[in-house]
């Protein structure tokens, strides 16, 4: 019989729907970030830090996160 796959992901994913309508799926957020008196807030500013590296990489302005759920 096959096992279930645990809980044993580093990762936690995300969707994000941006403001101007853009959607990106299944972002990876460090595990150890989420839960505690926050929950899901840090991942909010993981995934904002990251937008911002990748804007700064790319040389064109990202847009801000409207809504962020778990995959």
């Amino acid at each position: 019989m096959a096992r279930k796959r645990g809980s044993k992901s580093e990762f936690v994913l995300f969707d994000a729907m941006y403001v101007d309508g853009a959607a990106s799926s299944h972002r990876r957020v460090p595990k150890e970030l989420l839960g505690g008196v926050d929950g899901d807030e840090p991942a909010r500013a993981f995934l904002e830090a990251q937008d911002q590296e990748i804007a700064r990489l790319s040389g064109r302005p990202m847009a801000a996160i409207k809504v962020l759920r778990r995959s």
